[in-house]
């Protein structure tokens, strides 16, 4: 500059950095020389302000021809247009980062969370040391803080940076990335949006150009290249901002030259000597620096004028953007425009999806498990089909937003869980490994799994219940005897039998009066089969006239009236309803039992929920920790199962309990076809099922209200029943096979009855075959004649009249137990006559019945008027004595206690007669 100087110049222009350009605006405000300074910026790094000290002196002769740097301006403007709360700043080793600390404290004071992140000049070796320094949790949260970032740099180094985070999967399609550069040209851009995926905002200075093209090149009264001023061509294209500027400058100095040419107010040009001490400045500088002021000029970069304070007010910057999408290569267009006069013209809001979703396609990954996704149709050579509630609810959001989608299976069937390496496997892996878009399938959502994916807002409630087999309803045919208790027959059986006693014995104490013509007695045989009638509603055919007698009936009647009826009603119950019940009912008794064993798929949500439950030592419940010791045997490896279709299969086929998620169970107990499961679970959801994308996915927020619109109008309960029907042809709850609605009895129900009626047949058959063998065993045994014992029928006379009065007083009550009336048998007597009933005895219980054989003519028997009211015989002048034996009542044979022979007295009677059979067997009974 000093040289320039001593050969003599009108004005100094430079295109510098900051760091020369203090330098040159001391000495050109020294020697009064008017400096036009355009700041240049190495490499194509964005600028950061040079700081130059301006004051109102009229010492101050040095120009901005850039104009300032407005970056803090544009970028707090962009950042608050697309409501940025959190985001991370990339820029270059060249960068000072000093140029956005105004940024950076306004976005700290309105809470935005901002980092900072320098890029060394080996993009490749910067990135591999993330890797290597990182654990998979820290990679995860960078990832995330990855979604949003502005990039402060020159296009060449901002283009290998995308290239490599792109590669290396550290973005998704979901991100939105800015980079602001004052040069960044139009071949620049194509390249930066070719190797981006997600959204790309651009912000560059941009120059107005005039819409005659015949007027691109003419500039008043000059005349601009061609190669210049065509925006198209490449060599313009390629031309740095601040070599524009200068062109500009020396274009505006040219005219303001040629002003004072005009005006005649020239000025040497100064020759001066800087070095000297004693220099004295150029005279004609304030003149000069006026000039330069006044004049514009409209040039490459448009309007080039200075404002008071010697800066250039015109500026344009200009925002271009793509939208969200993985196809590499895509258009970008223009957003808006920027000036520090009107601010920004146009609108940056981050255009939500909505229903824009049409030709975008997602992959979807799943893991197979009824009812949420099923394999619906599987025909060789063509995509599987797949059916399920989870299927339902993504073919909703489908049609809705108007996306498409392909879905297949985990390569290893599982959920996903974390590895020793920090790495996931499963679905969740295939997701945190970019490998597929979302991930739909009976997932929970759980704290670890949204450390490294997403969820949307759940779209059904999640609870852990556990499969048990219903228990195996054995057929019982004494079903008629379970109303009653053992216990409680058993008292029944004595209680008949005791009162049969008690009755039989209040008439042995108090015999009862016995009708004339009565042909039963009371005796303890008759006494019990009684009271056995009358327990079972059958009546009986003693008569008991005593009131102690009366009495203990009445209550023994009302006892069984009770019975009878209780019975009766709980019968009814037993027979229709089967009141067996498990004795696992809840989660709790599960816990607390260990005759039937239980587990959960290994490494699943439910392992880990109970796990880490059970070894909380702070948890106050200790069902987990029962629990987790029984699911935790043998290291997992006994109880559990490594998929949900094998411990239902286990269930099934054996003493076992299956814990898994509820929902997954009602369907399997509702659809079995043999009715053969019941669940119990928590009521309480404590969880849900959501679907699962890519950490920093686009799309969690549109999937989310829309989710909420479906649970809201009633749709997602439509699905729900559709898989779960309230009215299924199991019942979900009963521990046993139980009928839903009422219908016939079997033969099961009474096999009981019908095996004691046999039973009864059966004896009554042996009994009778018994006697009749016994009878005629017997009836072939000839009795000799010293065993047959011939009885006097006088002293039987002498002992009834005994027993009655002689006076026409009642006659005294005896006893039939005091009497031995036994059959009297003629043995001499060939044939056999029906018997015939003669008469009664007025006021006794004794009725006589003569057997009489035919051969006997002249044999009568008179009874007197007496003996109608005191049972006397009178006297008998004929007698006849006949060869009598004993007869017990069951047929067989007995001496007679009587030793003696006696005669009894037969009188005729007249208005009696009598036909005498020829029956050898015929006699006399009383």
């Amino acid at each position: 500059a000093c040289d320039l100087m001593n050969q003599g110049i009108l004005a100094l222009v430079s295109s510098i950095g900051c760091t020369s350009a203090g330098s040159l605006q001391s000495l050109a405000d020294a020697m009064h020389i008017p400096h036009l300074f355009i700041q240049r910026s190495p490499a194509g790094t964005p600028r950061s302000g040079c700081g130059l000290t301006r004051s109102n002196r009229n010492d101050d002769y040095t120009l901005s021809v850039r104009p300032p740097v407005y970056l803090n301006d544009v970028i707090l403007r962009v950042v608050t247009e697309y409501a940025w709360q959190k985001f991370i700043i990339f820029y270059d080793n060249d960068y000072d980062i000093r140029g956005i600390q105004e940024f950076l404290d306004k976005v700290s004071q309105q809470g935005m969370d901002v980092a900072l992140q320098k890029v060394e000049n080996n993009i490749n070796k910067m990135i591999t040391g993330l890797f290597a320094s990182m654990r998979i949790e820290e990679l995860n949260r960078y990832r995330d803080t990855l979604r949003r970032a502005i990039l402060i740099m020159n296009p060449s180094t901002a283009k290998s940076f995308l290239t490599e985070v792109v590669e290396t999967n550290l973005v998704a399609f979901d991100c939105h990335w800015i980079i602001i550069n004052e040069e960044i040209s139009d071949v620049d851009v194509q390249e930066l949006v070719r190797r981006s995926i997600g959204r790309l905002t651009i912000i560059r200075q941009t120059f107005p150009v005039p819409q005659n093209i015949s007027q691109r090149c003419f500039r008043g009264n000059h005349r601009i290249s061609s190669s210049l001023c065509d925006p198209k061509d490449p060599f313009s294209q390629s031309m740095e901002i601040s070599n524009l500027y200068i062109y500009d400058t020396v274009l505006l100095l040219a005219n303001a030259f040629h002003k004072k040419l005009e005006d005649r107010k020239w000025h040497s040009m100064a020759s001066l000597t800087c070095i000297r001490k004693n220099s004295k400045p150029w005279q004609g500088g304030r003149s000069m620096l006026e000039t330069i002021k006044k004049g514009g000029v409209n040039g490459l970069t448009g309007e080039l004028e200075f404002a008071e304070n010697g800066g250039n007010p015109n500026v344009h910057f200009e925002i271009l953007g793509t939208n969200y999408g993985e196809d590499l290569g895509r258009g970008i267009r223009k957003l808006g425009c920027w000036n520090p006069v009107t601010g920004l013209n146009g609108s940056l809001t981050d255009r939500k999806l909505e229903n824009n979703m049409r030709g975008v396609v997602l992959r979807v990954v799943t893991v197979l498990e009824e009812p949420f996704v099923m394999v619906s149709e599987n025909v060789l050579g063509k995509p599987k089909k797949y059916q399920g509630f989870s299927i339902d609810v993504l073919e909703a959001l489908a049609t809705y937003l108007g996306f498409k989608y392909e879905i297949y299976v985990a390569p290893d069937h599982k959920y996903g869980s974390p590895q020793e390496d920090g790495s996931w496997n499963g679905l969740i892996g295939e997701l945190v490994f970019k490998r597929a878009d979302i991930g739909i399938s009976a997932l929970t959502i759980t704290p670890d799994r949204e450390n490294v994916v997403d969820f949307t807002t759940r779209y059904m409630d999640y609870s852990v219940g556990v499969l048990l087999r219903k228990a195996e309803k054995t057929v019982d045919m004494f079903a008629c005897l379970a109303p009653f208790d053992l216990s409680l027959w058993a008292c029944i059986a004595g209680t008949v039998l005791l009162v049969g006693l008690l009755v039989y014995l209040l008439n042995w104490l108090n015999p009862p009066r016995l009708q004339m013509g009565s042909m039963t007695s009371t005796t303890l045989y008759n006494s019990m089969w009684f009271v056995y009638g009358s327990f079972v509603q059958q009546g009986g055919e003693v008569p008991y006239t005593t009131l102690a007698t009366r009495l203990m009936m009445g209550a023994w009647w009302l006892f069984a009236l009770i019975v009878i009826s209780s019975y009766t009603a709980n019968l009814a119950a037993f027979l229709t309803i089967t009141r067996i019940e498990n004795s696992i009912q809840s989660l709790q008794d599960l816990s607390r039992q260990t005759d039937i064993p239980y587990g959960t798929v290994l490494d699943s949500a439910v392992y880990e929920h109970v796990r880490v439950k059970g070894m909380n030592p702070f948890e106050r419940d200790s069902m987990y920790s029962q629990m987790w010791r029984m699911i935790n045997r043998s290291n997992g490896s006994e109880n559990n199962v490594l998929e949900s279709t094998a411990g239902i299969q286990k269930v099934k086929h054996g003493n076992y309990a299956f814990v898994w998620d509820a929902a997954v169970l009602e369907y399997v107990a509702i659809n079995d076809a043999e009715c053969s499961f019941y669940t119990v679970g928590n009521t309480v959801a404590d969880r849900g099922y959501g679907i699962a994308l890519q950490h920093g996915s686009p799309y969690r927020d549109v999937f989310s209200q829309r989710i909420l619109e479906l649970q809201q109008n009633g749709d997602m309960d439509v699905l729900k029943h559709k898989w779960w029907p309230k009215n299924g042809q199991c019942d979900l709850y009963s521990s046993v096979d139980t009928k839903q609605k009422g219908g016939a009895l079997d033969i099961k129900s009474f096999a009981g009855v019908f095996c004691i009626l046999a039973a009864g047949i059966v004896l009554s058959c042996f009994i009778a075959m018994l006697e009749t063998w016994w009878n005629k065993r017997k009836g072939s045994r000839v009795p000799s004649k010293e065993d047959d014992k011939e009885i006097d029928l006088e002293h039987l006379h002498r002992r009834v009249n005994s027993l009655c009065t002689d006076d026409d007083s009642p006659h005294k009550q005896f006893s039939t137990s005091s009497i031995d009336l036994t059959p009297l048998d003629i043995d001499t007597l060939p044939t056999r006559q029906a018997l015939e009933q003669i008469s009664d005895f007025r006021n006794t219980h004794i009725t006589t019945t003569t057997f009489i054989p035919e051969q006997i003519q002249t044999l009568s028997r008179t009874l007197s008027a007496k003996a109608a009211s005191g049972f006397s015989f009178g006297s008998m002048p004929e007698h006849r004595t006949g060869p009598f034996r004993h007869r017990a009542p069951n047929g067989g044979f007995f001496r007679s206690p009587i030793k003696t022979m006696s005669s009894i007295p037969y009188q005729p009677t007249p208005t009696l007669g009598l036909n005498i059979g020829s029956d050898p067997d015929r006699g006399t009974s009383i």
